[in-house]
């Protein structure tokens, strides 16, 4: 009795230009996805920082110890209360930009979930859309 061996041959499926510009555009965005995420991670970690350096300030108990702000390239010494209220306010503005990344990598899985479903729906498995965890 002679056995038959079933083989699964990769599908044959042409690429048309408009499908080439979709595999592309998903390239785009999960480049763009990608320094959005390390963006907000260098944000998160900026805001920490500024979280540590107000606790600090809390601590002191001379009023009247000026503390040095770094603004660009120079300190400029202020008074505990002007120092406080300029990192808050300047937490408040990174907040606001992690919060605007966020945003923007939210609409960008979006794109990216849409194009997967169309490219998986024409190509199966002869594409691979995930990430490399490596």
């Amino acid at each position: 009795m002679a056995a038959t061996m079933k083989t699964s041959a990769v599908e044959d499926v042409n690429v048309t230009f408009e499908d080439q510009q979709k595999i592309n555009k998903f390239a785009r965005n999960t480049n763009r996805m990608t320094e959005f995420k390390d963006e907000i991670e260098a944000k998160k970690k900026s805001l920490q920082n500024l979280q540590d350096a107000s606790d600090d300030i809390m601590m002191f108990d001379d009023d009247s110890l000026l503390i040095p702000y770094q603004i660009g390239d120079v300190f400029i010494s202020h008074t505990q209360e002007e120092t406080q209220e300029m990192l808050d306010a300047a937490k408040e503005a990174l907040e606001q930009e992690v919060k605007d990344l966020e945003g923007r990598v939210s609409a960008i899985q979006q794109v990216l979930g849409d194009l997967k479903v169309q490219l998986y729906a024409k190509f199966g498995n002869n594409i691979n859309l995930e990430a490399d965890e490596s």
